[in-house]
């Protein structure tokens, strides 16, 4: 609110700007959306979950969202919504390291000194 009543007092503010028109407050040509979690769920719902998107990760999300909007905590916001996102959550790849190779077992000196079983 201090950032718009400067603005309309027509006092510079670096970044920010006032769109006459539509009334929009910008930053960096970019809309300010408010501390309203509705529309910003909304507008990361739209950038992900929608089909055109195709639930695209974190950083993809963040740059897609980054061109149009801004908000304060955008990007932790965006980070949070992703990495609790189900359908990417489940197809996700693994990043590990590769599983070495099986070892053979030693050969045991009597019987019954070694016992395996397996669980079906």
């Amino acid at each position: 609110m201090e950032i718009l009543k400067q603005l309309e007092r027509c006092e510079s503010i670096s970044d920010y700007s006032l769109e006459p028109q539509a009334k929009l407050l910008l930053f960096t040509d970019r809309v300010v959306i408010p501390r309203n979690e509705e529309i910003q769920l909304n507008i990361i719902q739209n950038h992900h979950d929608s089909t055109l998107a195709g639930n695209p990760g974190q950083e993809k999300t963040l740059k897609l969202i980054n061109r149009d909007f801004y908000w304060a905590g955008m990007n932790q916001f965006i980070k949070e919504y992703v990495s609790s996102c189900h359908k990417c959550s489940r197809n996700k790849n693994i990043h590990h390291k590769k599983f070495g190779l099986l070892r053979p077992l030693e050969i045991q000196s009597g019987p019954w000194i070694s016992l395996s079983m397996d669980f079906i």
